[in-house]
């Protein structure tokens, strides 16, 4: 039985628990930025009935899907008038009220790996920026997690900076563009939707898309059998966060149990994608129908260096930015992940 079915099962069982419970102490509307049914919304669902078990059914929360209330990049003000309670959504979604949203929730090539940015949010001052940052908007930020790592789809090999090169890879806008920019590429602005072609009809060589397990489920690697993995580049930071004066309100033991809850959930969610994952890679390598290439330590850190460049350009575009920028690097330099 994987992590994700015991998960999934006592979270069934909690809502089952908790459903006769009409009498909650306090019962909270949040919204997701995933869509009904997608493996991350499921998880999110169980995060919400674990809540419901470690709170003894004192806290209800009901988890609604992507646009059910307001748009994805709307929740923030939605949470702060009091339309939502909270939300669980990509930080990065927010880039446009303040850059320093944008670079914390996606410092392109910061992370090797999940447990570092976690480690990042909790330990190493995250949380605690974060917070500074987001409760003058009515927000408090509870935890972080995150889907993962995202494989590269690339149709040439690429085993490290150099190969970079020259190479026309789609990535979205803004702070993901300029570095594969910096670090020599030639990225292209494509919609999702236009992936799969582009990269059959060679019109790129690779793609910023999603996790492995996505990227072999929609045939991607098929018509780019050179995959990086795990990726170099992009792991979004997922926030969990709610309006500020009902956390207020909240007893501190609930305070707890909210927060440690998070940290649970973060810890299953990334286990439960991480085996989707090396399940897909298994798969796929069976059929010898791809080539995983997997940088070393220091092609991470050459390109990690490139992009610091970058981040530093966003860092001066605001305060909260700058800070971000100095709490990132002091935590990397701390860790010894960059040159």
């Amino acid at each position: 039985m994987t992590k994700m079915t015991r998960f999934l099962m006592s979270a069934s069982a909690a809502m089952a628990l908790a459903a006769p419970a009409m009498a909650q102490d306090h019962s909270f509307r949040f919204q997701s930025s995933d869509p009904s049914g997608n493996p991350n919304f499921v998880l999110q669902q169980g995060w919400a009935a674990d809540v419901a078990e470690k709170s003894g059914g004192r806290i209800a929360i009901d988890l609604l899907p992507v646009e059910s209330i307001v748009a994805h990049n709307e929740t923030q003000d939605a949470i702060a008038t009091g339309i939502l309670d909270g939300h669980v959504t990509d930080l990065s979604y927010f880039s446009g009220r303040d850059p320093a949203f944008g670079l914390m929730g996606n410092p392109v090539g910061a992370w090797s790996d999940p447990e570092q940015m976690l480690d990042f949010v909790e330990n190493g001052g995250g949380a605690e920026l974060l917070n500074q940052i987001m409760n003058p908007y009515g927000l408090q930020f509870i935890g972080a997690t995150t889907p993962g790592l995202e494989a590269l789809v690339s149709a040439v090999p690429l085993d490290g900076v150099d190969d970079l090169a020259g190479v026309k890879i789609r990535a979205p806008e803004g702070l993901v563009q300029s570095v594969f920019a910096a670090a020599g590429a030639s990225p292209v602005n494509l919609p999702g939707s236009e992936v799969f072609t582009s990269l059959d009809k060679k019109v790129i060589d690779a793609a910023d898309y999603s996790v492995f397990s996505t990227n072999q489920a929609q045939g991607l690697n098929e018509v780019a059998p050179h995959p990086v993995y795990p990726g170099f580049h992009s792991m979004p930071l997922v926030e969990i966060s709610m309006n500020k004066e009902k956390w207020d309100a909240l007893p501190e033991d609930l305070q707890h149990v909210m927060t440690q809850s998070v940290r649970d959930f973060a810890r299953v969610q990334v286990a439960a994608l991480a085996e989707a994952d090396a399940a897909a890679v298994a798969e796929a390598e069976a059929g010898g129908t791809i080539t995983v290439h997997d940088w070393s330590d220091e092609e991470r850190t050459k390109f990690r260096g490139i992009a610091m460049g970058e981040w530093e350009k966003v860092a001066g575009q605001s305060p909260a930015a700058q800070q971000v920028y100095d709490a990132l690097t002091a935590y990397l330099t701390e860790k010894d992940l960059v040159q």
